[in-house]
């Protein structure tokens, strides 16, 4: 038979539990939903991701005072403990992307299930007896805020267009240029649709010839004495000439 040690936050107490407890499954599958966040934040890191369940359930974090945290990892049969602050001593820690090894993912992880541990304690009171806390295998501790999980380090947006509908679309990877490169493939998929462009305006005709005299009417005569000017050939009642004229005299 297991006996399962859950810690109460409320009455500060340590409990043994025979079998598995609902509330020992609300925690794992609340460990398990938290981890398959940081799986999707950082696909490069599940088998870390998988290392820090095991660390967590194991109930080998410790959350101290000022958001750190003390982990143990076991190697060669012996206990090692690391204190994470946003980086780690171990020797994993320079090779995992952007720095997050099992340890600091573990330590991620306690802070979220704690978290939530609490939220039905700090909640303001309503006249309901409060829910049955959680087992959690770490130490709370009122003094460690609520941190979240790691961005990617890259990530994306864009629109395309599916099925006649605008989606928006997110890419997130550890790797900038893998990013972009992703983005391309993505871009080709679905390329832009070419606005149709309206045919031109048809060309203004060109009239051949000056146009008729504006009061009769009559078709203007080319001028003998100034070259590239016509004339109105209708003579008034004073044997004067139409004052029409093209190009039209500037007046003055």
């Amino acid at each position: 038979m297991t006996i399962v040690t859950s810690y109460d936050v409320e009455s500060d107490t340590w409990t043994h539990h025979h079998g598995e407890t609902p509330a020992r499954q609300a925690f794992r599958q609340a460990v398990a939903a938290i981890a398959a966040k940081a799986k999707e934040t950082l696909p490069e890191c599940d088998g870390r991701v998988d290392s820090a369940v095991k660390i967590v359930l194991a109930g080998d974090v410790e959350l101290l005072e000022g958001g750190k945290a003390k982990v143990a990892s076991q190697s060669n049969g012996t206990t090692q403990y690391f204190v994470v602050n946003g980086t780690c001593e171990c020797k994993d820690f320079p090779k995992a992307p952007s720095g997050w090894c099992k340890h600091r993912i573990a330590a991620g992880l306690a802070k979220r299930v704690t978290a939530r541990v609490r939220a039905p304690l700090d909640a303001p009171a309503t006249g309901q007896a409060a829910p049955a806390s959680e087992p959690t295998a770490v130490q709370a501790s009122p003094a460690v805020p609520s941190t979240p999980l790691p961005e990617a380090p890259a990530s994306v947006n864009c629109y395309v267009t599916m099925a006649g509908r605008q989606c928006q679309l997110t890419l997130r990877d550890t790797d900038e240029t893998r990013l972009l490169q992703r983005l391309a493939v993505v871009l080709a998929q679905y390329p832009i649709t070419q606005a149709c462009t309206p045919p031109p305006a048809p060309p203004t005709p060109v009239v051949d010839g000056p146009p008729p005299c504006a009061i009769h009417g009559t078709t203007l005569k080319a001028s003998t004495k100034a070259t590239g000017t016509w004339y109105c050939p209708v003579k008034g009642d004073d044997g004067q000439y139409c004052q029409t004229r093209w190009p039209a005299k500037a007046s003055r």
